[in-house]
């Protein structure tokens, strides 16, 4: 069988749920590394280094909330993938543990074949060929990203993007003056749909306004199509 090498650090308090994805992980390829606790999973992650982190929400000392902003807060970490892994299914902390940097939340009880194909696909999504020979640079006004580096710069100033900012960050600018549905933005720079995407793809862009807008109420990239979806303006 295949190995694919990437690392994945599977953090639950509840042993079952962490032996079922493990199991399902290890038979997909991936080698797997596992905490029970906040504390050790952060211990885990600044010595191990993973490729992607699959994340409960509720730990028994430091939450996954904690965790997530702790990762997106630490330059060797901030570029860890993110799956939010919970049993909380209001759209009020899917939405929270997105704006603390979480890349895909997925709601006990899952299939997990679907966090599988989720895994699978945000590793796609936060990898860049190495062999490439010219990196592609998309610039527009003060930003400037380098699809090859996977790095951001606004006015010369490196700005930390998620995986999933990262991606669509990419398509609005590949395609600037282009108006995206919300299921075209979602298949060009997520690769996959689930229940609640509207309100999860909003949760994205508000931390790309964020990071990359002077005035992230009043945005001069990333236009909001009412009733549509989102555009890059053209220079």
């Amino acid at each position: 069988m295949f190995m694919s090498g990437e690392r994945i650090l599977i953090v639950d308090d509840d042993k079952h749920i962490v032996r079922l994805v493990q199991e399902y992980l290890k038979q997909a390829g991936f080698e797997t590394l596992t905490a029970y606790d906040g504390e050790t999973a952060v211990h885990s992650l600044r010595r191990e280094k993973p490729d992607l982190l699959v994340l409960d929400l509720m730990l028994p000392d430091r939450d996954g909330w904690d965790i997530t902003r702790l990762i997106r807060n630490d330059e060797s970490l901030a570029a860890t993938p993110v799956i939010m892994l919970t049993a909380r299914v209001e759209d009020t902390d899917k939405i929270v543990g997105l704006e603390m940097g979480a890349d895909d939340y997925v709601t006990k009880p899952f299939n997990p074949r679907e966090l599988v194909a989720r895994v699978r696909s945000l590793l796609r999504r936060s990898q860049f060929d190495k062999n490439a020979a010219l990196p592609e640079v998309l610039s527009l006004g003060p930003l400037r990203l380098d699809v090859g580096q996977r790095q951001l710069k606004v006015d010369d100033d490196i700005v930390d993007l998620t995986p999933t900012e990262f991606d669509l960050l990419r398509v609005l600018m590949d395609y600037p003056g282009y108006v995206f549905t919300r299921d075209e933005l979602v298949e060009k720079g997520m690769g996959y749909a689930y229940a609640g995407l509207g309100r999860t793809l909003d949760s994205h862009i508000k931390n790309l306004r964020r990071k990359i807008e002077p005035d992230p109420k009043k945005p001069t990239f990333i236009e909001t199509i009412y009733g549509v979806g989102y555009r890059m303006k053209a220079a």
